[in-house]
């Protein structure tokens, strides 16, 4: 049974890759058997990353690509495929919270934040999923989309106010599942993770009092490491899921149970 688990052969894209949530399943991937690209603005960590993996003895390169640009995102497609010939695994990770570090009530937020984040998080998931998507189905093995929303996707964060962020989340959550019907036809699996808090580059904006409140409100009183979404992201890429397609994965310690 464990055999179903692993992503041997696989060829994957990971967004976002060079730092976080992206680059520790990234190298999860790896760990599993996966090829990886590493995707991101961030060139010279996105390169650090690929040498791990080559560590690992897997064949990995670094794309860099703006996932807001259909342009970018095509050219993205047309660099993995050359150098791997095929991609089975896409994970679509790449997110922001904030607009130039800074939260708005709902009120006073400029539409350039409203934009952004929008741009970002969702644009740049139905980009990416709709080339990896494309690919697939001219390929004709299936496949398996993973997207990353967040818990923010169920429920309205406080005391930091995000509409925006929220509302993009939420939107990843109705792309999975429409994604999911349209593209079961061709053994194509699209699934979402939803994380809680977690200690990543991301959550630097909170200042200690904000860090200490979510932890107290969330039952497992801490936040999660982002090797802790590993697991889910490699069962949703591999075999074992195979009839895992539609769902939301909440990996947030029982933030969403209130």
């Amino acid at each position: 049974m464990l055999e179903k688990f692993s992503l041997e052969g696989k060829k994957a894209f990971v967004t976002g890759a060079a730092q976080g949530i992206g680059e520790v399943v990234a190298l999860g991937f790896a760990d599993a058997g996966a090829d990886v690209a590493i995707i991101d603005m961030n060139q010279e960590l996105a390169e650090q990353v690929v040498q791990k993996i080559k560590d690992k003895g897997r064949d990995a390169i670094a794309v860099k690509c703006d996932v807001t640009s259909p342009q970018d995102v095509d050219a993205m497609m047309d660099k993995v495929l050359e150098h791997f010939g095929e991609i089975n695994i896409a994970y679509n990770n790449a997110g922001i919270v904030t607009y130039k570090g800074q939260f708005f009530t709902a009120e006073e937020m400029p539409f350039e934040a409203w934009k952004n984040v929008l741009d970002v998080n969702l644009d740049g998931v139905f980009l990416c999923a709709q080339a990896a998507g494309k690919a697939m189905i001219k390929q004709k093995k299936g496949g398996a989309i993973i997207n990353t929303a967040s818990m923010s996707a169920h429920i309205v964060n406080h005391p930091q106010t995000y509409c925006n962020y929220n509302t993009s989340k939420a939107a990843v959550w109705m792309l999975t599942k429409c994604l999911a019907m349209e593209w079961a036809k061709y053994d194509i699996r699209v699934n979402s993770i939803s994380p809680g808090y977690v200690n990543t580059p991301l959550a630097k904006y909170a200042d200690k009092d904000k860090l200490e409140y979510w932890c107290d409100i969330t039952p497992m009183k801490r936040l999660a490491e982002p090797e802790e979404m590993v697991g889910m992201c490699v069962y949703l890429a591999s075999d074992a899921a195979s009839y895992t397609t539609g769902a939301d994965m909440r990996v947030d310690g029982g933030y969403t149970i209130w």
